[in-house]
């Protein structure tokens, strides 16, 4: 007779647990426009919220936010919980509401990757001489490789955007990349993971495409949580231990993340310190 008291107090206990992780709100998911439009962002990283939601054992909303700056911003004010961001929305998101970092991505196994300038190879185009009175392009100005680094490059030579070149305009990467193979802009600024998959998708031609300026290595997209998130070392311990289990996981289901992706691995704030220098040397980024 003491058996079915002890089932009931097992059943009550399992029910609650249950009762309690569906009442979990859902991760609110936001990741960068990557791809060329939103639908296709959203296909491209579902199946990665899909996993994270079955890691976590909670619902995981994705969206995408188009701009670099508006992902930063819908992190720090907590319209998103979880975010894949660039460096430099990242470090916005750090510097403006206490973001954290708690991985990078892995493209061709490496944490890092390249700022780009680009122009048509027929248009006599060879170096940052040649693009004086020029049009030129620069991504939003969230963005790390289209639009800080470059910046910063070029104000390290002396060079004022405004008036150096003929004409600025600040668009998408896979604009720049498509206006000026077709010569409707002379140069602009990308990074090489774009770059990449615009030829491998037919949507640019490697021969319409020169690259005339390489920055140094940038640390690579930042997988980042919200402050109120980072107060929960159980939620980020586990977040973590999935990110970390990414790569393994693709062998299985190679569409969990994009061609050249190859997971994540941890990291911290400090592995962003080169961005952030960037921004306090071009006066993006005020000093505390």
């Amino acid at each position: 007779m003491k058996i079915l008291p002890r089932l009931l107090a097992l059943f009550a206990t399992a029910l609650f647990a249950v009762t309690a992780l569906a009442a979990e709100p859902p991760l609110k998911f936001g990741v960068g426009l990557f791809q060329p439009d939103k639908d296709k962002n959203d296909a491209t990283y579902r199946p990665l919220a899909d996993y994270l939601a079955a890691k976590l054992n909670r619902p995981v909303q994705l969206r995408t936010v188009d701009s670099w700056e508006g992902l930063a911003k819908s992190l720090a004010n907590g319209e998103t919980d979880i975010a894949l961001l660039g460096p430099w929305g990242y470090v916005l998101a750090n510097h403006q509401a206490g973001a954290q970092v708690i991985a990078t991505i892995l493209y061709d196994g490496k944490p890092e990757y390249f700022a780009i300038t680009v122009t048509h190879p027929k248009s006599g185009i060879n170096n940052l001489a040649d693009l004086k009175g020029k049009t030129f392009a620069f991504g939003d100005k969230g963005s790390t490789s289209g639009y800080l680094i470059p910046l910063h490059h070029l104000m390290t030579q002396g060079i004022t955007p405004e008036t150096y070149f003929s004409k600025v305009v600040h668009t998408s990467h896979q604009a720049i990349e498509t206006q000026v193979t077709q010569g409707v802009l002379d140069a602009g600024a990308d990074y090489n993971r774009n770059r990449n998959a615009m030829i491998e998708q037919g949507l640019i031609k490697a021969e319409d495409s020169k690259i005339i300026w390489t920055s140094a290595p940038l640390p690579n997209d930042a997988f980042a949580v919200s402050r109120a998130l980072s107060a929960d070392p159980a939620l980020i311990a586990r977040l973590q231990a999935a990110l970390g289990e990414v790569g393994e996981a693709l062998k299985g289901n190679p569409k969990l993340l994009p061609p050249h992706y190859g997971g994540f691995v941890s990291r911290d704030n400090a592995f962003y310190k080169p961005i952030r220098d960037a921004g306090l040397a071009t006066g993006k980024l005020q000093a505390r």
